[in-house]
């Protein structure tokens, strides 16, 4: 099981020798994945006062890609994951670009974790349709793949027409693996066609998470996957409970077949759903949980 770590781009801010030294310690104490998540624009909470949503405008995201480019220069080994990046509202053939010149820049480090997002208003502002999102984002895992392994793409789809081109450079891996994130009834069938595993973000290994592995192993055995293939990649917290709460959730994760946990670092959101929140993170307390 492997251990990786989320860079809390909420709490740390925009300044590059932050973020740079959060990947960098990271990296030095052997987290084996840094995750980023994302968001594009964020609304004006005093435009809409009774907004439930965890985000908003006061909120800091770097552009995932972006990021990752710069981080690619900064770091040797660790790799470079999205937790998740929200496909349905970009265009897909930019993302197909993006993601191989960052997998070609960093060495084939990409991990490629990809979801629908849940804000409505983000879709607006983005020109794209929220109703269709899950969908449109199967036929868009199609064209990813086929843009990361073929020479050129010839694609007629309900939402994309691909007349006969294909991207250079190439990514190094191919194809970069697709993860899901999501609530398993809607992204199994997704992970059993498309995805190399599952990020879940909020259950707690006592939820149904055991029941949520099991429907997506079954749905990959059913799709005529090896579900020994399929990865599960847990966020776990940290915050003010003592290192034994920390192994013991970890070990609860590996006993339900987890193949990562990411330890997530991000104290302003509610991801953490068992232990008690501290106000800031920074490398002192990286080194500490790690």
């Amino acid at each position: 099981m492997q251990l990786g770590v989320s860079l809390p781009q909420t709490d740390i801010g925009g300044d590059p020798s932050v973020v740079r030294e959060f990947a960098t310690t990271a990296e030095a104490l052997g987290f084996s994945h840094l995750a980023a998540y994302d968001h594009v624009v964020g609304i004006n909470p005093q435009s809409r006062p009774n907004w439930s949503g965890p985000y908003t405008s006061g909120d800091c995201f770097h552009d995932v890609f972006a990021l990752f480019g710069f981080l690619a220069a900064c770091t040797q080994s660790i790799e470079l994951s999205s937790h998740v990046l929200i496909l349905s509202q970009r265009q897909t053939v930019l993302v197909a670009r993006q993601a191989a010149s960052v997998d070609l820049l960093s060495g084939g480090r990409l991990r490629l974790g990809i979801g629908v997002g849940w804000n409505p208003v983000e879709y607006v502002a983005l020109n794209e349709t929220f109703n269709n999102r899950g969908k449109r984002s199967e036929e868009q895992t199609e064209v990813l793949k086929a843009l990361w392994t073929e020479q050129h793409v010839n694609f007629k789809g309900k939402w994309h027409d691909i007349p006969d081109v294909g991207l250079n450079p190439m990514p190094i891996q191919r194809p970069i693996p697709l993860w899901f994130g999501g609530n398993i009834e809607y992204v199994a069938s997704r992970i059993a066609q498309h995805g190399e595993g599952w990020i879940t973000l909020y259950q707690s290994p006592g939820d149904d998470a055991e029941s949520a592995r099991e429907s997506m192993l079954e749905a990959a055995g059913k799709a005529g996957r090896n579900p020994d293939d399929i990865g599960l990649d847990a966020w776990v917290s940290m915050g003010d409970a003592t290192p034994d709460d920390w192994r013991a959730e970890a070990a609860a994760w590996k006993e339900l077949g987890a193949t990562h946990l990411t330890l997530n670092t991000a104290f302003k959101t509610r991801h953490h759903r068992v232990l008690t929140c501290t106000p800031k993170t920074g490398p002192g307390q990286l080194r500490e949980s790690g």
